[in-house]
């Protein structure tokens, strides 16, 4: 296959978020990725795994649903090897998300949700009524891909392991099909079993009462919209086996928090790394961290991508892109 450029991403420390809180926090910016998220890594593994498989011929369909990142890499490299692509997003996709993907020539399909293969209407039964009606048409399905938690756990977590020189003691991930989580964290495991693996979802979403419980909550509701992570359902590629706990944060303290952020350090975070941020706010004190610890935060993509949602009415990200 041809070589696409795809991890080897910076991290960095935050100054401004160690001072605050007492410890050494640090930055993956995954936005540095060809398609400016963390998306791009499972999107590769799972072309490539599709390829070598021959579950798709040369000039077929990828198909995928998205809430727009993983639809991008999948877009940029299927076109970069000579295949077309079908992204299926929620209504509630960014309009920055939604004119990134129509550039990079994919075929969009607005639905009404993204509550998993149960629903009609969601992203997940469409995507996978239109693989299985159309000739030469792979559906990548990354909520039950093992490429998905395979990418993470074979790229992320090891350049996560040497960035920090084996000292990360915490990792603090959002939680959305769950492969980032569970490849990073099964691989940090393996290297020390006492690393802290937390994830991050929205208020009202069930992953936090199924790593507790082992099962889904009798009744499920609507959570709280942070673009990205939080899910009605268990995905097959979240595995709870590393996690040692999952925290709920409300939409309106990540929202908040990322207009903080940007205020004091004239970066422009991603609704789900905002999430991050309104963690820490929300429970730096159960958390316990200290200067002997060191904090991966990972950032999956960037304040860009939800200008409309998060930053519409913020002179600090006109600033900030002026200088992008």
């Amino acid at each position: 296959m041809t070589t696409i450029s795809i991890g080897n991403t910076p991290i960095r420390k935050c100054d401004f978020l160690s001072a605050r809180y007492g410890t050494n926090i640090f930055i993956k910016e995954e936005f540095y990725n060809p398609g400016m998220s963390a998306k791009d890594r499972p999107a590769y593994f799972m072309i490539q795994d599709a390829i070598e498989q021959a579950r798709i011929q040369p000039g077929g369909t990828f198909v995928e649903a998205s809430s727009g990142n993983t639809g991008l890499g999948i877009a940029l490299i299927a076109k970069q090897l000579g295949y077309r692509s079908k992204i299926f997003v929620s209504k509630s996709c960014s309009k920055e998300k939604i004119k990134v993907l129509i550039q990079a020539g994919a075929e969009i399909e607005i639905c009404e949700n993204s509550n998993g293969l149960h629903d009609f209407h969601s992203t997940q039964f469409r995507a996978q009524s239109f693989a299985a009606t159309h000739p030469n048409a792979y559906f990548t399905n990354q909520y039950y891909n093992t490429q998905n938690i395979c990418a993470h756990y074979k790229t992320t977590g090891p350049e996560i392991w040497e960035q920090t020189q084996g000292r990360i003691t915490h990792f603090l991930s959002g939680v959305g099909t769950g492969g980032t989580i569970s490849g990073v964290g099964r691989f940090l495991k393996e290297k020390k079993a006492d690393i802290r693996i937390w994830g991050v979802e929205p208020e009202g979403s069930i992953l936090q009462h199924y790593l507790q419980y082992g099962k889904a909550p009798k009744e499920i509701s609507p959570f709280d919209a942070i673009e990205g992570i939080g899910r009605n359902f268990v995905p097959g590629s979240f595995d709870p086996q590393p996690i040692d706990h999952i925290f709920q944060v409300q939409q309106s303290m990540t929202k908040l928090m990322a207009r903080r952020y940007l205020a004091e350090t004239g970066i422009p975070s991603g609704f789900s790394s905002a999430a991050l941020l309104a963690c820490l706010h929300t429970y730096h004190n159960e958390m316990a961290l200290g200067p002997a610890h060191t904090v991966l935060l990972f950032f999956p993509d960037h304040g860009s991508r939800y200008v409309s949602k998060l930053y519409a009415d913020s002179l600090d990200f006109k600033t900030a892109s002026s200088t992008l």
